[in-house]
C-alpha cells in the first residue's frame, strides 16, 4: 500500500538520510533543506508536509547561532504550513534549554536522538505520519525551564539583558544599558533583580559564593545559544546586533 508521504528533512546532513527514506517509503516525497534559505523556500507557497524533521541544534558552526529547530517551527507557523514536527537531537548538554522549551511546544510531536539509528528514525516518522505522538522522555534535571523564566514583562526584560550579554555586546552596566536599550537603573539591577534570581531559582549558583556581576556574565555564556535563540525568536533581535 502506498503512503504518498511528504517529508521535509531540515538538517545540514539531511541529504544523507534522504536516500534511505526514499527507499523505505513507497511513493514518498522527501525534501531536504540544509540551510535557512533552503528551509524558507521549502515551506513557502508549498503544500503542507505530513512530517517535518528538523535538527534541534544545527550541526554547523555559524547556524548554531542563527537558526535552529525552534526557528523552524516558527517559520512553519508564519507561512501557515504547520505540520507535526520531530526534533532530532545530538544528545549534548548545550541542547538542554532548547529541549526544555520544545517539550512545552504543541507543534513538537516527538524528539528523536540521532544515536538511536536509521531504522528507529524511520519508524518514528511512520508513527507520527499516522497521527501518533512519540513518547516524550522526562527532563534529566529538576530545574524549571529557562523559557518559563523569560515570560511576562519582567521576564522579557531579563531575556533582553541576558541576550545582550550572551551576544557579547556588554561588558559592564553602562554598555549593557546601551545594548539592551534599557535605563541605567534597570541595567544596574541585572544581578539583584533580573538574572540573579533566575540563577538561584534554577540552582545554578553555588550558595557558598557571592552572587556577583561576574557570576551573571558567566551564566549567560553557559546559556548563550539558547538566549540568543530566544531573543531572535521573540522580537528582541535588536539586542544581538547593533545594526538591527
Amino acid at each position: 500500500m502506498s503512503t504518498g508521504l511528504r517529508i521535509l528533512i531540515a538538517s545540514p546532513l539531511g541529504r544523507i538520510v534522504a536516500a534511505p527514506l526514499e527507499a523505505g517509503f513507497p511513493e514518498v516525497t522527501v525534501t531536504v533543506a540544509t540551510t535557512e534559505s533552503e528551509f524558507d523556500r521549502a515551506v513557502t507557497g508549498r503544500v503542507r508536509y505530513d512530517v517535518v524533521v528538523a535538527d534541534l541544534i544545527w550541526n554547523q558552526p555559524q547556524m548554531e547561532w542563527t537558526f535552529d529547530g525552534l526557528d523552524a517551527i516558527d517559520r512553519l507557523r508564519e507561512v501557515d504550513r504547520l505540520a507535526p514536527v520531530i526534533l532530532a537531537t545530538q544528545g549534548h548538554t548545550m541542547e538542554r534549554d532548547h529541549l526544555d522549551e520544545a517539550r512545552l511546544r504543541p507543534e513538537v510531536w516527538g524528539v528523536f536522538p540521532k544515536s538511536a539509528g536509521l531504522h528507529p528514525f524511520m519508524d518514528s516518522i511512520r508513527s507520527v505520519a499516522l497521527g501518533n505522538r512519540l513518547p516524550m522522555a522526562p527532563p534529566s534535571h529538576s530545574a524549571e525551564p529557562l523559557y518559563s523564566h523569560l515570560q511576562g514583562r519582567r521576564g522579557s526584560t531579563a531575556g533582553r539583558l541576558a541576550g545582550a550579554i550572551a551576544a557579547g555586546r556588554a561588558s559592564d552596566n553602562a554598555s549593557l544599558a546601551t545594548a539592551a536599550r534599557v535605563s541605567p537603573s534597570t541595567a544596574n539591577k541585572v544581578t539583584s533583580h533580573y538574572l540573579g534570581p533566575i540563577m538561584v531559582a534554577r540552582h545554578e549558583h553555588d550558595e557558598s559564593l557571592p552572587l556577583t556581576q561576574g557570576s551573571v556574565y558567566r551564566w549567560c555564556g553557559l546559556h548563550a545559544r539558547y538566549l540568543v535563540s530566544w531573543c531572535r525568536r521573540n522580537g528582541h533581535a535588536d539586542v544581538l546586533d547593533a545594526d538591527v
